[in-house]
């Protein structure tokens, strides 16, 4: 456990000297060294700072660009509801994807990605699916870099903890709604931090145009009620307690919180969300279960190379001196979250980031300072190179539809299609929400974890499992089709099973229909 040290007195708010409360003082760069500079040489400087925040900007969005992931199951469910709203002009208040949950109540909490996803893959199909992580990715990185110059001075440790955060989340880039959950994540930081060093209220305006967005695009808008909370209650200390570094009162929170709750009711399910939201929390038998949302399994670089931001960030916190009730909290709270499931790692990546940048002593403003312009400019020069980056890889509709084919039943689902099988149709987690897409045929169970429960994701996991009473599956005994996996013990099962006829079989998938 990494000890903090408070210390005994701080200087009030109203004579403290203007430098950030929160983070180490800098030198400043004697203007007689850039008077002296030549101009040849700062313009040149100057160039080098574009192409290296050119490539700060561009490099997350083309890893994402080069890894092209399209055969995501969940993202297809996603693009059927958002087809349905268009077919309909509305929002389906009732599940018509399911066997199983059929006419059952459903809010479609993702309403607003679900139909923007679907607009970017109505224009450009599978590539569509790629530019819009591609494009969410760039965002991210433009906007973690802005959090952290507006923390840290020196040009080159901002440019490393802006990369390092974004890239120990590349396993993130999909086409998924927490891609805007990251970058508003990464957008509050910014303004409660700002307010935090310099006492200026005005951008916490902000705040509750940008919970009233979230809260309709992805149910994660409660982890950042959740920092603003934190911010609030770091102002509430300061009143009583000499030593805590900030300089906002608790009124403007106050407010910014209120705001920004009424914000999040700006939604078509009014306070229901917020019921929404406590299901998918208080559901914890899938976190062993899917892949996602299980714990970091340090198998590969990016897990090792977070653990030692985080360390780093530790020992930042550790040796700072001075007891940081924000960061602090913060820090303990991306803990929970991120080494919970490591679909949420992105909340400890910038927080380590944030801790260190506000931590850190580097060497100050550079020689030759970053015009305002250069921002617009590397953005500008990193859209082109990513634009470019699709045709230079040739990521195209054509090669993405080899990864669907090697990753998710596109065969399988054509031969269903050209057969005529009916259901009703048994089918495994990991391929229901491709299959409410492709087969328009309603399924026994998907990626809407909550929708279903614990008890309808462990029956169907033990039945696929082959557990000694799967074939009491209720859901089995009554499907007249049946598409899983080809290595999963229940196909295996199913090819001596007098009840089931094997109809089709490829490298990936099998299909069973039931005998009459």
């Amino acid at each position: 456990m990494v000890s903090l040290v408070a210390t005994s007195s701080i200087v009030s708010p109203a004579s403290q000297p203007e430098e950030r409360p929160d983070g180490p003082s800098h030198p400043e760069v004697e203007s007689a060294v850039v008077a002296t500079r030549p101009k040849s040489n700062q313009t040149a400087e100057q160039i080098a700072q574009i192409v290296v925040l050119t490539l700060l900007f561009a490099s997350p969005a083309l890893i994402c660009v080069h890894g092209a992931v399209v055969a995501d199951p969940d993202v297809w469910w996603h693009l059927r509801t958002g087809e349905w709203m268009m077919q309909h002009h509305a929002l389906p208040r009732v599940d018509t994807f399911s066997a199983t949950n059929a006419g059952k109540p459903y809010a479609a909490y993702s309403w607003l990605f679900e139909l923007l996803i679907t607009k970017w893959f109505q224009y450009g199909g599978l590539a569509g699916l790629v530019g819009y992580s591609a494009s969410m990715v760039l965002a991210i990185a433009v906007a973690s870099r802005h959090l952290i110059k507006r923390l840290q001075t020196d040009f080159s440790l901002v440019a490393l903890f802006s990369f390092v955060a974004c890239f120990t989340l590349s396993r993130l880039f999909t086409p998924r709604p927490w891609l805007f959950t990251i970058l508003f994540f990464v957008l509050e930081l910014d303004i409660l931090m700002h307010a935090r060093k310099t006492g200026k209220t005005r951008e916490l305006l902000w705040l509750p145009l940008i919970f009233a967005l979230w809260a309709n695009i992805h149910i994660q808008f409660i982890d950042g009620l959740l920092v603003l909370g934190l911010a609030l209650a770091e102002a509430i200390a300061s009143h009583w307690k000499i030593g805590v570094p900030t300089r906002l009162r608790a009124w403007p929170l106050w407010a910014a919180l209120g705001g920004s709750i009424l914000g999040t009711l700006v939604n078509p399910f009014g306070w229901h969300i917020y019921r929404v939201a406590y299901d998918l929390a208080s559901q914890p038998g899938v976190l062993n279960k899917i892949t996602e949302l299980s714990a970091l399994h340090f198998r590969d670089f990016h897990d090792f190379l977070l653990l030692f931001f985080v360390l780093a960030a530790a020992a930042a916190l550790g040796s700072d001196g001075r007891f940081r009730v924000f960061e602090i909290g913060l820090f303990l709270f991306a803990t929970v979250v991120s080494f919970r499931s490591q679909r949420d790692i992105w909340v400890m990546a910038f927080v380590a980031a944030l801790i260190l940048a506000s931590s850190v002593a580097g060497r100050g403003e550079p020689p030759v300072r970053t015009p305002r312009i250069a921002s617009t400019v590397a953005m500008a020069l990193a859209a082109l190179a990513v634009f470019a980056s699709f045709h230079i890889w040739h990521v195209n509709n054509a090669l993405l539809d080899k990864e669907m084919v090697e990753n998710l039943p596109e065969a399988a689902v054509h031969e269903i299609q050209a057969k005529g099988y009916t259901g009703p149709l048994y089918n495994d987690f990991n391929w229901g929400g491709y299959l409410i897409w492709a087969l328009r045929m309603p399924v026994s169970i998907d990626g809407r974890a909550a929708f279903y429960g614990d008890d309808a994701i462990d029956r169907s996991n033990d039945t696929w499992t082959g557990t000694p009473d799967w074939a009491s599956d209720p859901q089995l005994k009554s499907a007249g089709l049946v598409i899983g996996p080809v290595k999963m013990p229940l196909t295996q099962l199913l090819r001596t099973d007098a009840h089931y006829k094997l109809v089709y079989e490829d490298k990936l998938a099998a299909v069973f229909i039931a005998r009459k």
